[in-house]
């Protein structure tokens, strides 16, 4: 590549970073209605109705998270992320915390990344298992610190024997 496309590439990401930044990071503002006048203080008590508090009036710009979603999406296709990098399988999916380490909110993680099988992350490699490990949140590198692929691969064989021997009794 030359140092020309470069730059071009460099641009066009900053620029779709700085759209994405404006879309998402858009606050609402809030203006007040108009207030009641106050009313004066007497020295009687008087029966009066309590004044309501005045009523907030939301003002947005038409930017519907719709179109961020849409900007999220290219710029993440852009640089290389997918929203979910292996296809999703018809059927139920298999048990994902048979796995050792991967417990039922992992494992409720990658069922919302669309990974619900063995066969799917024994398929995974370096760079499925880098994108599914940004998303793993508070699990981030547990993919290949609990060896999750070796793992899959030998329960996707079914090949329990091997697996309890590697990996230790399944369910245990």
């Amino acid at each position: 590549m030359s140092s020309t496309t470069i730059i071009v590439i460099a641009v066009i990401v900053v620029i779709a970073l700085l759209l994405l930044f404006l879309v998402r990071g858009r606050k609402q503002h809030v203006t007040l209605t108009e207030t009641p006048p106050l009313a004066k203080v007497t020295t009687a008590p008087a029966r009066t109705a309590v004044q309501p508090a005045p009523v907030a009036r939301v003002e947005t710009f038409g930017v519907g998270t719709e179109i961020a979603d849409a900007i999220e999406d290219v710029v993440d296709q852009f640089v290389g992320i997918q929203s979910h990098p292996i296809e999703t399988p018809k059927g139920p999916g298999d048990t994902l915390t048979l796995l050792k380490g991967l417990g039922p909110k992992a494992a409720a993680l990658l069922n919302d990344l669309g990974v619900t099988r063995f066969e799917q992350i024994a398929s995974w490699n370096a760079s499925d298992i880098a994108a599914i490990d940004e998303r793993m949140g508070a699990f981030k590198g547990r993919i290949t610190r609990d060896r999750w692929v070796e793992q899959a691969k030998l329960l996707a064989r079914g090949d329990t024997e091997a697996f309890e021997a590697e990996f230790g009794k399944i369910g245990g």
